[in-house]
């Protein structure tokens, strides 16, 4: 492996950043000179191979790889998909309701995933609610709701809302003592916070590229631990999602025993593409240096706004990689600091802030001093 970038040498491959702050990575990341690149080079598979399947078939299985890798998983326990809505119904459509109903999500779920487990009501599930004090969730919530009729639990490794970090590991514990199985979202970690599998002990977990992974939307891989017993096989499936794919067999409905047995349709080539720009980065940084990093810069920011009169909706002793202040209309205030090369992320009444290894001390600065800015207008 080359040698690990610093911070400093990790932002130098972001040229955007010279003239702009990007605190949206929990939305988006930033555009790296890899990921420009990436996206030139599948448009030349394009103009100068035609039809490439070979290449492009290569490039997806990179990034199932990476993934694993990257949260100490097998290859072979990893599906690629689409998006986290894909990931989560992959997931329950597998699981045999009438056995045991019970479903336990939070109102701090990503919708997109707290929807799919609504959705399994029509098939017989039953959801409960895990209680929120409204920035976090601790896991005594989740003891009080988690029952022996429960099949699956569902928790974020850190909240959408504000970038809170949930007890993942004390919520498996419980519900694995209670023969439930527990779904992770790691959308808003992945790439910023150390992941493994083995040591969280979840059954699956699900990521994306367009956030900290330094992608674009349009590919998700969802972790399903191996040896997981089949309650049943999943409704949603393609030709991917069979033994031999380039068998063309219509007659054959058969599963592979590994993770693509979940699987779909044509995966998602040009976004492959760009989740290998992404893993090219974060293969070359030091997770845990990345971690001390981003929790330092989001210490600092969060003691900050509070002191100058912000709200601050993220925890203190459970933030994660971003900060985020209520405002009455958040959307407009990111529309102002936008006008100051800004970017942001508003969700319902929090203006969220995220900080990734490219963020550096300025770009703190740079936020505090234009939302006070903004407050004296």
């Amino acid at each position: 492996m080359s040698h690990l970038l610093n911070a400093t040498q990790f932002r130098a491959e972001f040229p955007s950043l010279t003239d702009s702050v990007h605190l949206a990575s929990c939305s988006q990341g930033a555009l790296s000179s890899r990921l420009a690149y990436a996206l030139q080079e599948i448009g030349h598979t394009l103009r100068d191979r035609g039809a490439p399947w070979e290449a492009w078939m290569a490039e997806v299985g990179r990034a199932r790889e990476r993934f694993a890798r990257l949260i100490g998983a097998e290859p072979g326990e990893v599906a690629v998909l689409s998006c986290a809505s894909e990931a989560a119904f992959q997931a329950a459509s597998s699981l045999d309701w009438s056995r045991r109903p019970g479903i336990v999500t939070t109102d701090l779920e990503f919708p997109s995933i707290a929807h799919v487990w609504l959705a399994q009501r029509g098939r017989g599930a039953t959801v409960r609610v895990a209680a929120d004090t409204g920035e976090h969730v601790p896991a005594e919530a989740y003891e009080q709701v988690v029952d022996e009729s429960v099949n699956l639990v569902s928790v974020p490794l850190h909240t959408y809302r504000n970038g809170a970090r949930l007890p993942v590991e004390d919520v498996v514990r419980l519900a694995h003592a209670k023969g439930a199985r527990v779904f992770v979202d790691a959308y808003q970690g992945a790439g910023v916070t150390p992941i493994d599998v083995e040591r969280l002990g979840c059954d699956y977990l699900a990521a994306g590229s367009l956030k900290y992974l330094l992608g674009l939307p349009g590919i998700a891989f969802l972790y399903v631990r191996g040896g997981i017993e089949q309650q049943r096989e999943p409704e949603l499936t393609g030709w991917f999602g069979r033994t031999d794919p380039f068998a063309f067999d219509p007659r054959l409905l058969d599963f592979p025993e590994d993770a693509r047995r979940f699987e779909t349709g044509t995966p998602p080539i040009p976004s492959a593409y760009a989740a290998n720009a992404g893993f090219d980065l974060i293969e070359r940084i030091d997770l845990a240096a990345v971690d001390e990093h981003v929790t330092a810069l989001v210490e600092e920011l969060a003691e900050r706004l509070a002191a100058a009169g912000e709200r601050v909706a993220s925890p203190a002793g459970a933030r994660g990689p971003q900060v985020a202040i209520a405002d009455d209309d958040p959307a407009r205030l990111a529309a102002r600091l936008a006008e100051r090369r800004i970017w942001t992320a508003p969700r319902g009444d929090l203006l969220r802030l995220s900080l990734h290894y490219y963020n550096d001390r300025s770009d703190v600065d740079a936020a505090v001093e234009a939302i006070s800015a903004c407050r004296r207008a």
